[in-house]
């Protein structure tokens, strides 16, 4: 039963994450557009552009972000840091997926390094978001019995 109940917070998890990660992506690429007066937007418009970006964050980060949780769950891992740069991985795993890959030179052509930076620092805030929500828990699902720190045995 409380494997269930860990499926639903790890997927809530990861769905807050890439809602954050995709108004990170967009608010980053959107700001030099912006007025910064007035920062007029209109509200129909935001909410288009916040769920196109959800969407499209959500959708090419999720084989990375299942390694990340299939990882951290099998191992207890636990820690914000080990979150953060997992989630930039994901970032950038996300981002290059756009890119073409010449298989004759071995490299991507057409990286552009304000966008793999913000797509990286999206990532790193959608795992610490994740961290939040989910992965300070990694592992008790398990239920695995507490063991003494001096001794060595289970109470």
């Amino acid at each position: 039963m409380a494997l269930i109940g860990r499926l639903f917070m790890i997927a809530f998890g990861f769905l807050a994450a890439c809602f954050v990660a995709g108004m990170v992506v967009l608010f980053a690429l959107l700001f030099p557009e912006m007025e910064l007066q007035t920062l007029d937007i209109d509200g129909g418009t935001m909410n288009a552009i916040i769920g196109f970006g959800f969407i499209l964050v959500s959708g090419f980060a999720l084989v990375p972000a299942l390694f990340v949780v299939l990882i951290t769950e099998a191992f207890n891992i636990r820690g914000i840091l080990t979150y953060a740069i997992l989630g930039g991985l994901a970032g950038l795993c996300s981002y290059l997926a756009f890119i073409p890959f010449d298989t004759v030179s071995m490299t991507f052509e057409g990286i552009v390094r304000r966008h793999l930076e913000i797509m990286v620092g999206a990532g790193i805030l959608g795992g610490v978001v994740y961290w939040m929500i989910a992965g300070r828990n990694a592992g008790f699902w398990r239920g695995q019995p507490l063991t003494n720190a001096r001794h060595g045995e289970t109470p």
